[in-house]
């Protein structure tokens, strides 16, 4: 699933298994469970448990809402800087990097907002994981 070396992304609805193939990969795509749905509501625990695990979070650490909600495409390269930031110490100790070193590297790939005025900063996960790929 996910590997420690690594920044996760933003869950994904159809696990990053999109393709134009439909007998062996899926189109993009949401889940359409609506906020009193049952199974979205285990869907967003799991995923607060195993973020939380993995990053050795505390019960008040919060947890930004795209670590637990994937986007509406389910393709989405982006999360939230505060969500790469949780990330930091796991992908260093899993790397053996200095969590300082690690956290300079998040700030460079903070993006701006589309164009300076559409959204909010974000990161984008595949450039940053690559980036770490070339210090090692």
């Amino acid at each position: 699933m996910h590997e420690d070396q690594y920044f996760w992304p933003r869950p994904s609805a159809v696990e990053y298994m999109a393709g134009s193939d439909t007998s062996a990969l899926a189109f993009s795509g949401a889940s359409n469970f609506g906020p009193t749905n049952a199974t979205l509501a285990r869907t967003v625990r799991t995923r607060d448990e195993m973020f939380r695990t993995a990053n050795g979070l505390t019960a008040s650490t919060v947890v930004p809402p795209d670590m637990l909600f994937a986007s509406g495409s389910g393709l989405d390269p982006h999360i939230s800087p505060d969500a790469a930031r949780l990330q930091v110490n796991r992908v260093a100790v899993a790397r053996g990097l200095s969590p300082a070193a690690v956290a300079l590297l998040v700030e460079e790939h903070v993006e701006g907002p589309q164009w300076g005025l559409f959204g909010a900063p974000r990161v984008n996960v595949l450039k940053l994981n690559l980036a770490l790929d070339a210090l090692q």
